[in-house]
């Protein structure tokens, strides 16, 4: 019988919904061939569909689930190349008991703001976008004022700007705005870092070195989850002890750039390059065997040859078709 343990309950939202398929799909209880979309899946589990998009890539990197010829994914350990059945995705079917908690304990409009985030940063990378407001409410289920609230959010992050007349407008992430965020990237990063390093604990700074190391280690089979993890640490939680807050903010509006790697991964099913790896290593080791000023230095190295990196992808990008737009995005000429 599978039961929601107390350790799940304290986990991510996309960690509780991958151990519960996986725990299903290893028990043998989800049914083989069983096709799993997204929206169904997101609406089993009362949550928007951006945990349920990161439970099923960690469950396709571990084999078992697997692409096919259409859309979603295939139930099928060890592809061994079961039909697909195309059914009503139901918690029988997946084989989870009706006592497993499924309700996601997070607030609506937590879970309407990372789904309108990830909307918005897949796309902008396209081009230039207008969002509606009653059209993103309809879709989502929820009232237009949460879509506001969350709008009025991305905006503060840099990820929507409003127009007169109340339209909300979203992209284009150009190659200059690219080199722009870089560019305060490397002048604000390094000195937020070298502020911050006397206070970042070394037993925490030898587990996220040793989170690279191990990314090094697994070569081209590196999974996004673990690169996205390694950008957390450096980009992320080594800068969280700044005290100034608004350079915080800039830091953070900057940092837009970042997921250009995961768009470019889930278009051409790739992880990262082996410089991304070697650059960020160099930083930890600096703050753990050497100063801050020689970690300051080696981040401002690192965030100079990403936006090189970043705007090879954005080339790329640019030639890949645009995803299908949701019904509340319309593209600008």
């Amino acid at each position: 019988m599978l039961e929601t343990s107390s350790e799940d309950r304290g986990a991510s939202r996309y960690e509780m919904i991958r151990n519960a398929l996986r725990e299903a799909i290893l028990g043998g209880l989800a049914t083989p061939g069983l096709v799993i979309v997204e929206a169904p899946l997101a609406q089993l589990f009362g949550t928007s569909r951006v945990p349920v998009r990161q439970a099923l890539t960690l469950l396709f990197e571990e084999g078992l689930i697997r692409r096919f010829e259409g859309r979603g994914y295939l139930i099928d350990p060890g592809n061994q190349g079961v039909a697909p059945q195309r059914l009503t995705v139901t918690r029988a079917l997946l084989g989870l008991e009706p006592s497993l908690e499924l309700i996601d304990n997070r607030a609506l409009s937590e879970r309407i703001h990372d789904e309108l985030a990830s909307c918005v940063t897949r796309f902008m990378v396209f081009g230039h976008y207008r969002l509606d407001e009653q059209r993103a409410a309809d879709q989502l289920g929820v009232g237009r004022a949460v879509i506001r609230e969350a709008l009025m959010r991305l905006k503060d992050r840099g990820l929507v700007e409003k127009e007169p007349y109340a339209q909300w407008l979203a992209g284009p992430l150009t190659a200059q705005a690219v080199t722009e965020d870089y560019e305060l990237r490397a002048l604000l990063e390094p000195d937020a870092l070298k502020q911050g390093a006397g206070q970042l604990d070394r037993a925490e700074l030898q587990v996220m070195l040793e989170r690279i190391v191990a990314a090094q280690q697994a070569g081209p089979s590196v999974s996004r989850s673990q690169i996205e993890a390694i950008e957390q640490d450096l980009h992320v939680t080594c800068l969280a002890n700044l005290r100034n807050g608004r350079m915080a903010s800039v830091i953070r509006q900057s940092q837009i750039p970042m997921s250009i790697g995961r768009i470019l991964h889930e278009a051409l099913n790739t992880s990262t390059d082996e410089a991304m790896l070697i650059e960020h290593r160099l930083v930890f080791e600096s703050l753990l065997y050497g100063t801050g000023e020689s970690a300051a230095i080696n981040l401002r190295e690192h965030l100079l040859r990403a936006c090189e990196r970043t705007l090879q992808r954005l080339k790329v990008l640019s030639v890949l078709p645009e995803p299908p737009l949701p019904s509340y995005l319309e593209r600008l000429a």
